[in-house]
């Protein structure tokens, strides 16, 4: 028996059903044992060939990825790597094919019509791989796939943060999001800053998806937005955030350095700013994900006196970011994903006074009037 991973390329173009196994086989533990125009196909030859991995591609004639991943799903879960536009749509679906139960997924390069898959083909190689490893879909908490908006949310008094929690997160890191911020209040006393491996173009989508079903402001970051209790930031693809103390408040200020670890963004440039800033008012979680980006960065928390936690092993869809930091000595607390809320809301949940609220409503209220009359944001630019 064959110990390569024996892949199924799922995809309605013929041009990709040719370039994507030629792509993967330059690899020599991969192995492709077929390919099928559609879900239809794709279903029966599952059956037959047995498959360790399937790549599916989500816009198809008679049977869509969706309706595909929905069937493998109930009948016989196999690990799924999903093949993504780069649009509106694309991102959406793809979020959805997540919470259906999808590994993780690759962005399709713009001109992938072309045939010019060069750009991804390391990435999908890898994730085709830590897919194998990870099996089929764990048994962990999962958002609800379909969930009604929440009414319209009233505008909060601008308050400060008596923590400021960042987390570094990868692969299954959407769905745990949606799972840990769900578990929040909108009260919660805490900034969250969020740096999760996601490619340009999908994390104004996965924001705008978080902040709908979620009780915290939940936004994709600018450089310059204040860090406020109850407000999360997600960091945009293909940029590294940081947080400072400046004059008119505690800030994120976004970058263009290179990658770190392999990452941009990276979830150690992220932990290194908040242990240097923020010392031992600061939290450091490393959850899902694979890979070591992360580690080093929350060891600097700790040594800055900051309370550092890893997601337990069983709970993470893929371990490695987590376990890296656990085997360095780095995390204090070791907690499973539907323990993580309850952690948070009952150390960095607490509200403040109302003479508090007054004075840093005040203040804070000046210093966002100051901040939009600027000219020229905290930032830097593009290369």
């Amino acid at each position: 028996m064959s110990g390569r991973v024996r892949v199924l390329v799922v995809d309605d173009s013929a041009l990709m059903r040719k370039l994507i196994p030629i792509m993967l086989e330059r690899d020599p533990e991969i192995e492709v044992i077929g390919t099928a125009m559609d879900g239809a196909f794709a279903l029966r030859k599952i059956a037959e060939y047995e498959p360790d991995v399937i790549t599916l591609d989500l816009e198809m004639p008679r049977m869509d990825g969706l309706e595909t991943l929905r069937t493998i799903m109930r009948s016989a879960p196999l690990p799924v790597i999903v093949f993504s536009t780069h649009s509106k749509e694309g991102a959406y679906s793809t979020f959805k094919a997540l919470a259906l139960g999808a590994i993780d997924f690759v962005a399709k390069p713009k001109d992938a019509a072309a045939g010019n898959l060069e750009s991804i083909a390391n990435q999908l190689i890898e994730k085709i791989k830590v897919a194998k490893r990870a099996g089929g879909p764990k048994s962990i908490p999962k958002p609800e796939i379909d969930v009604e908006p929440r009414p319209k949310k009233s505008r909060r008094a601008l308050l400060p943060p008596n923590r400021i929690i960042a987390i570094g997160i990868s692969t299954g890191g959407p769905n745990a999001l949606q799972y840990l911020f769900g578990q929040l209040p909108a009260d919660l006393s805490a900034s969250i800053v969020v740096v999760q491996h996601m490619p340009e173009g999908f994390t104004e989508m996965f924001a705008r998806r978080l902040n709908e079903c979620c009780a915290l402001e939940i936004q994709e970051a600018r450089s310059g937005d204040l860090l406020q209790a109850g407000r999360v930031l997600i960091c945009p693809g293909n940029r590294h955030i940081m947080v400072r103390r400046m004059p008119r408040g505690e800030l994120a200020v976004l970058s263009d350095g290179p990658p770190v670890n392999g990452h941009r963004p990276s979830a150690d440039v992220l932990f290194h700013s908040v242990a240097q800033e923020f010392g031992p008012t600061s939290v450091g979680i490393l959850m899902t994900g694979m890979g070591e980006d992360g580690a080093e960065g929350l060891g600097a928390i700790k040594s800055a006196g900051g309370m550092t936690i890893a997601q337990s092993e069983e709970s993470c869809v893929v371990s490695g970011m987590p376990r890296a930091a656990i085997l360095k000595g780095y995390a204090n607390k070791i907690i499973a994903l539907d323990k993580l809320g309850a952690f948070i809301v009952n150390n960095y949940g607490v509200e403040r006074s109302n003479q508090e609220k007054s004075e840093y409503a005040d203040t804070a209220e000046k210093s966002d009037r100051n901040a939009k009359q600027e000219k020229s944001p905290v930032t830097t630019p593009r290369a």
